[in-house]
């Protein structure tokens, strides 16, 4: 008997039609409630830009709203995943830099709080390059 063989029911759970749509739906849904609250928010969303030092607020809260509206999108609809993957990585990567500098907090719960946070954006942004990579994958075997 191989170890390594994938149980049936992962076998079926991977291979139903709407799994894949599930997953991206789960990797982009911060992202998408984020943008829409923030566009239903609009003084919210130019405050939070401002908390973080990001001049004008008003341009960097228009474009973060963009970005979490269309990146998702672009993902949730199998088109041009790479462009919205790219967008929601590099915008999670520079939130992470931005918003979670644990480096520069001293030993403590907000350090450990920010240290957390910070690697958990980087799983996000690995996350989006393989969901690119998947979507490549399966444009070259068609």
């Amino acid at each position: 008997m191989r170890v390594d063989r994938t149980p049936r029911f992962v076998d079926a759970i991977l291979g139903w039609r709407w799994t894949g749509l599930a997953a991206r739906l789960l990797l982009v849904s911060a992202y998408l409630l984020g943008g829409v609250v923030k566009a239903s928010n609009w003084s919210a969303a130019v405050a939070e830009q401002a908390h973080f030092g990001m001049n004008p607020p008003a341009l960097w809260a228009a474009l973060t709203i963009a970005v979490e509206i269309i990146g998702p999108l672009l993902i949730l609809s199998g088109r041009r995943v790479w462009l919205g993957a790219g967008m929601l990585g590099i915008f999670t990567l520079l939130a992470a830099i931005t918003a979670n500098a644990f480096w520069l907090l001293p030993p403590g719960p907000e350090r450990f709080m920010a240290t957390n946070a910070f690697f958990e954006h980087l799983g996000l942004v690995g996350g989006l390059i393989l969901a690119a990579m998947r979507a490549q994958a399966e444009r070259d075997r068609a």
